[in-house]
């Protein structure tokens, strides 16, 4: 007999306690089908991802609702008895007061954690001023602790990957994410181990997450040594999946052959790893 999932809040304390020391991964999955997959392996924790879970529904990233959204999440907490942590992008609102009612809703559905990012989507401007981005980060904090519940804040700086790469600015984003009340801070795009340990160094003793979205010369240990806590790959596996997948496919529409097939894992495999409940 398998054992019961923990509880909201027992999720939410070892999310927690995750954060406090050392370094860990915390991959994304796109469906409840992959957060069983990397439950299965032994990760302590999850986060769901934009890109993948978009692609998921034959979406282009960012254009899911928040309701979808809220939906997928309620979907990955239940199906895990690890903690999930959402990717939130820009907490699907225009305003502060929006960004603190759509955080409430994310609350709701178990979440232990939840990222806010400083991105506009607007392509001539793409981040938000720094005084927006610091009151959009307090409005979560505020609902968070309305809330009464230990829900973990990730403040995002967007710039490595909205065309504005500048180290300068996006330490100064995160530092003051983190007295805007941020508990890690995130600033996807950063790379080598220089720009990530000024980052680290800048919000010390806060935690830092670093992305790792491909083929990198940095290892768990290397980063671990750098002072990261935690390393995500965003949407990285679901790529990696739909790459399997076109392949194979490609393969039988132009040149007939079923060869690729050859390296799927078995049915009973998978029946396996899906033969009980989380």
């Amino acid at each position: 007999m398998t054992s019961p999932n923990p509880g909201v809040d027992d999720k939410r304390r070892a999310f927690r306690r995750l954060h406090e020391h050392g370094c860990f991964v915390i991959p994304n999955p796109w469906d409840v089908g992959s957060a069983l997959a990397l439950q299965s392996l032994g990760f302590p924790a999850l986060a769901s991802t934009s890109s993948g879970f978009a692609w998921s529904q034959g979406r282009t990233d960012g254009a899911l609702s928040r309701d979808q959204v809220l939906e997928h999440l309620r979907a990955l907490v239940a199906a895990t008895r690890v903690p999930v942590n959402a990717d939130f992008e820009s907490g699907y609102a225009p305003t502060a007061a929006g960004v603190a009612e759509s955080v409430r809703l994310a609350i709701d559905t178990g979440v232990a954690g939840l990222s806010i990012e400083d991105a506009s989507g607007v392509a001539a401007e793409p981040l938000h001023t720094l005084d927006v981005s610091v009151e959009r980060i307090e409005a979560a904090r505020r609902a968070i602790d309305r809330a009464g519940v230990d829900v973990l804040l990730v403040g995002r700086s967007e710039g490595f990957i909205r065309d504005r790469p500048d180290l300068e600015e996006t330490i100064r984003r995160l530092r003051a994410y983190a007295d805007a009340g941020a508990d890690c801070l995130y600033a996807p795009g950063i790379r080598t181990p220089d720009e990530i340990a000024a980052v680290v160094a800048a919000v010390a003793p806060k935690p830092v997450n670093v992305l790792i979205g491909g083929a990198s010369p940095l290892s768990v240990s290397d980063l671990a040594a750098l002072g990261v806590r935690r390393i995500s790959v965003g949407g990285a596996l679901a790529r990696a999946a739909w790459t399997g997948f076109l392949d194979a496919a490609r393969r039988i529409a132009v040149e007939g052959r079923f060869d690729a097939l050859g390296s799927a894992m078995p049915h009973a495999a998978l029946d396996a790893l899906f033969s009980n409940d989380p």
